[in-house]
């Protein structure tokens, strides 16, 4: 017996033209995903300090904007370097009571690892785990465009995820 919620064809049902199977590019769709994607939901604000500020109003900026680095930048908004709160955690171990007079240009990673708004969030991800770092900035044509955290890659795929997991359930239902 069929459920009572089930109703045969009649005459005039339109017939569908194709399935919804799911295929390989349906279930690898989220590994094309690319940094722009991510930009689109996040915006493209970036909090930057120059080489010369002080730690003191680097920490500052963090506490307020509630964030977990900054860029640094020269006069012109060319990438110099980036410092995260590990950075400067790392040199209060260093230098205890003598950190926040310090120079940015002292603190900050020199050798940034960045990337471009067409790569690939997979990669991304990867990169950033590998290299063991949470902030990765973003560069279009060689300006800064951006910046995007581990966290913010995680979350952009775990929406994804909920995303398909919602799809998956409407085929199963109909």
């Amino acid at each position: 017996m069929a459920p009572s919620s089930y109703q045969p064809p009649t005459r005039g049902d339109k017939a569908e033209a194709g399935t919804y199977s799911q295929s390989v590019d349906s279930n690898l769709s989220h590994t094309h995903t690319t940094v722009a994607k991510l930009l689109e939901g996040k915006g493209d604000a970036v909090f930057s300090v120059r080489p010369n500020d002080t730690i003191h109003s680097v920490v500052n900026t963090l506490k307020e904007k509630r964030i977990g680095a900054v860029v640094v930048t020269d006069q012109n908004g060319t990438l110099q370097g980036i410092l995260s709160e590990r950075d400067i955690v790392r040199r209060m171990a260093d230098t205890p009571g003598q950190t926040l007079p310090q120079s940015v240009q002292d603190l900050m990673t020199r050798e940034v690892q960045s990337c471009t708004p067409e790569d690939l969030l997979n990669d991304v991800l990867k990169t950033m785990t590998e290299g063991r770092f949470r902030h990765m900035p973003v560069l279009k044509d060689g300006n800064l465009h951006g910046v995007i955290t581990i966290g913010d890659v995680v979350h952009f795929r775990l929406n994804e995820l909920e995303y398909e997991a919602l799809r998956m359930k409407q085929m199963i239902v109909g």
